[in-house]
């Protein structure tokens, strides 16, 4: 069951960390709540499935990377975890999952999107893993992106919207 201290936290939790040393204590002020409780009620929240999974989103541009490339590979079930797993840890890897194919005209099952400060730089990278991991003995393609769109996390529940603001009249 999830509480009504439980979707304050979710609702303050989807407007990001903020970037300080204990991001999980600041968190926990925005809804009056320690540290420790923050860590404790989202650990719960993993556990029932309410919050699948943390992510970071990665503003690359503000970083200096300009390329981003995601590599699609179609790894025999047998072999995606272990593989993923593996890329997930490499540098320049930002991204590392898994998702269902849609045969015949998309049979790719395992994605990994790398970031470089040029197309040469991420196209090199590529081909390391592909070699390092074989990878490239299995169907893949390479997609460049064309145009950033706007990155947000995940919502678990709407926005509130602010307080309406009583009219005041002067006489």
């Amino acid at each position: 069951m999830v509480t009504e201290r439980d979707k304050e936290l979710i609702g303050a939790l989807q407007k990001g960390l903020p970037l300080v040393r204990r991001p999980y204590a600041a968190l926990g002020e925005r809804v009056g709540m320690g540290e420790q409780e923050v860590l404790r009620r989202l650990a719960d929240l993993r556990a029932k499935g309410v919050i699948r999974r943390h992510g970071v989103i990665v503003r690359h541009h503000e970083l200096g990377y300009r390329a981003n490339a995601m590599s699609v590979w179609a790894i025999p079930d047998e072999r995606i975890d272990d593989l993923g797993e593996q890329l997930a840890g490499e540098p320049g890897v930002t991204l590392c999952y898994r998702r269902r194919t849609a045969p015949p005209a998309w049979p790719y099952n395992l994605y990994c999107m790398i970031h470089g400060q040029d197309r040469e730089a991420v196209l090199a990278r590529r081909r390391e893993l592909a070699e390092k991991y074989g990878l490239d003995q299995w169907a893949h393609r390479v997609l460049f992106s064309g145009r950033r769109f706007k990155q947000r996390g995940a919502w678990y529940r709407p926005p509130q919207p602010a307080p309406e603001k009583a009219e005041v009249r002067h006489g």
